[in-house]
């Protein structure tokens, strides 16, 4: 990889660019917080040759959104779970967004 190829990463949201030391701190966060949302499969951090776990910028804002959920007194699975749903929820409205505007339609045809 050349010194080009990395710079084309850096706006990569899904690069695992962050190790759990810095993405604890960017978070102000433990790394027991980031284990724990890995285990409750929130996020699965890739990991690094020798084994270390590395995050994306996609996946701290998933964490810090599991975060202040936690922060306003919810049990970590069910802020987890919540957080999921959210991100499918988000996904979905993408793609009926992009049916919409492939069949050239602004507004869904009315119930009957």
């Amino acid at each position: 990889m050349t010194a080009d190829d990395s710079f084309g990463r850096l706006d990569d949201d899904d690069f695992p660019a962050y190790t759990m030391g810095r993405a604890a701190d960017m978070l102000g966060t433990t790394q027991s917080f980031l284990r724990a949302i890995g285990e409750a499969r929130l996020i699965t951090p890739l990991r690094s040759a020798g084994g270390h776990r590395r995050y994306s910028r996609y996946q701290l804002r998933i964490a810090a959104r599991a975060r202040e959920l936690v922060d306003q007194g919810m049990p970590i699975e069910a802020a987890c779970r919540i957080v999921i749903l959210e991100d499918q929820l988000q996904e979905a409205q993408r793609i009926n967004a992009e049916h919409r505007r492939s069949s050239g339609s602004a507004n869904p045809p009315a119930a009957a």
